[in-house]
């Protein structure tokens, strides 16, 4: 009997345990960060991906409108971040924005086109892990081939 009685608290502790675990998630955001070599605002051929780039994480309460959560992040030598955060974050507003690169000759933020929105919300979604848009810091001069490139996105 004492087998029973062990066995249903164990059970009933790690329900207990499972509920609070899924109430509670932790997700992971992953991204990239380029250099807009031809200044388009998107990806092209001559994209080049930016290690040691830095990011951040803000997240941003619905109603009140300050930042309730922020994690820093860095990209690898693939210009890959990823960034950890717990909790669900249903009640706020999540987006990476770029900080700073580590690239004298890219490095302008460019307006408007900074920061991508994240969903950090227990939503359905089979995953935890939220790819988030690639986020680019603009060249100081476009690269001369980036003519051609531009030419072959005209072409009907």
């Amino acid at each position: 009997m004492s087998t029973v009685y062990l066995s249903s608290v164990a059970l009933t502790f790690f329900a207990i345990a499972t509920a609070v675990a899924a109430e509670r998630p932790s997700f992971t955001v992953e991204g990239r960060v380029y250099c807009d070599t031809c200044r388009t605002g998107f990806e092209t051929p001559l994209t080049t991906y930016i290690a040691d780039a830095k990011v951040r994480l803000e997240c941003r309460h619905f109603s009140k409108g300050k930042i309730e959560h922020q994690v820093d992040g860095v990209t690898n030598k693939d210009g890959t971040y990823t960034i950890e955060l717990k909790d669900n974050h249903d009640k706020e507003n999540c987006e990476v924005v770029l900080v700073q690169s580590p690239l004298p000759t890219c490095a302008e933020i460019p307006k408007g086109r900074d920061r991508v929105n994240v969903l950090l919300a227990d939503g359905g979604l089979s995953s935890n892990v939220r790819n988030a848009n690639s986020l680019g810091f603009l060249k100081d001069k476009p690269l001369h081939d980036c003519i051609g490139v531009l030419k072959q996105y005209n072409q009907p």
